[in-house]
């Protein structure tokens, strides 16, 4: 199971659990180079961020699908895939967090709240990410993909990572947590755990293609701390 990070506070209160790529971390810039870099090895034109993430979805294969007509042999998915990840992590060092975040994150804690990170970034990247962005600690946990076969997509991760919150010894209800992310999926993973959303425009997603999931959207990070604490009410 992935590492927790701090020791819970005596009295549980409102909850946060914060999506990374595209969320926390402001690295759509570098997802949008390493998808062009990854069409040019098959010849695919080069996408624009506004395309992107009108045509975005998961499973990814589903995305390529939208984009060139048809889904991607298993010969062009494992070229694709392989220059993207090798491009992305090459140039992930370059992503900083999203406006106002670091502040965010302070005063929520500093609110005497918790919070904590659930993402499909690989764990062993994930936890090294965090720490040198200088706010591990921040947060209950961050539990990234272990790849120990036993996630099979976000809802899953979400679960365990809830899980794993409500049996510590001041678990947390999952009605008092809000996961805030910027896809479609982090909403579909907060409703299969039993939480709350917000999702945030400055990812991977449009406004329109956020606004089907039916939870409240947002521009900006403030916003969706401040709609969160409207969620959950005081505490």
């Amino acid at each position: 199971m992935a590492s927790g990070i701090r020791s819970a506070p005596s009295a549980p209160a409102a909850h946060i659990v914060w999506d990374w790529n595209g969320t926390l971390l402001h690295d759509i810039d570098v997802v949008i180079e390493a998808t062009n870099v990854s069409f040019a090895e098959i010849g695919i034109p080069p996408i624009t961020l506004d395309r992107y993430r009108e045509l975005y979805c998961v499973p990814v294969p589903r995305f390529y699908e939208r984009l060139i007509g048809r889904l991607p042999s298993d010969e062009e998915w494992a070229v694709m895939d392989s220059t993207f990840h090798r491009h992305y992590f090459a140039r992930a060092d370059t992503a900083a967090l999203a406006e106002g975040a670091a502040a965010l994150l302070a005063g929520w804690q500093a609110a005497g709240r918790t919070q904590s990170v659930c993402s499909l970034a690989p764990h062993e990247r994930l936890l090294p990410w965090v720490t040198r962005l200088g706010i591990h600690g921040h947060f209950l946990r961050v539990d990234g993909n272990t790849g120990d076969g036993v996630v099979a997509g976000k809802a899953a991760q979400m679960a365990r990572h809830l899980s794993a919150l409500a049996t510590a010894p001041d678990g947390l209800d999952p009605a008092r947590v809000v996961v805030i992310g910027d896809a479609t999926d982090d909403a579909a993973a907060a409703a299969h755990a039993g939480a709350g959303a917000v999702l945030y425009t400055g990812g991977s997603h449009s406004r329109r293609s956020l606004l089907a999931a039916g939870v409240p959207v947002v521009d900006s990070l403030a916003d969706a701390v401040r709609t969160a604490e409207e969620m959950l009410g005081n505490g």
